[in-house]
């Protein structure tokens, strides 16, 4: 496990969106979720890993965007799939 996030370079999305509807893939399906997270390369809003269908993770695999952020109200914490770092951006 690295120490730190060697992906920053893939950040092009930092700030959530006004108002979030929910995981896009849950809503698009009918599921629920837990938890959101937000990718930090192109906005998509997924559910976290304790979801029922872990849309944030699958969003990684199926794209290669390595960093997701929480989009939980007051949390800033953004997780990098690749090198399995927790960290937060400065802002």
């Amino acid at each position: 496990m690295a120490d730190i996030c060697t992906h920053l370079d893939s950040v092009e999305v930092t700030d959530l969106p006004a108002e979030i509807a929910g995981c896009e893939d849950c809503l698009a399906i009918g599921g629920r979720w837990v938890h959101l997270r937000m990718c930090e390369t192109c906005g998509h809003i997924g559910c976290c890993d304790d979801s029922p269908n872990r849309h944030a993770t699958a969003h990684f695999a199926s794209t290669e965007h390595p960093i997701m952020r929480s989009a939980e109200p007051g949390e800033d914490w953004s997780w990098c799939f690749v090198d399995q770092v927790a960290f937060r951006l400065a802002g």
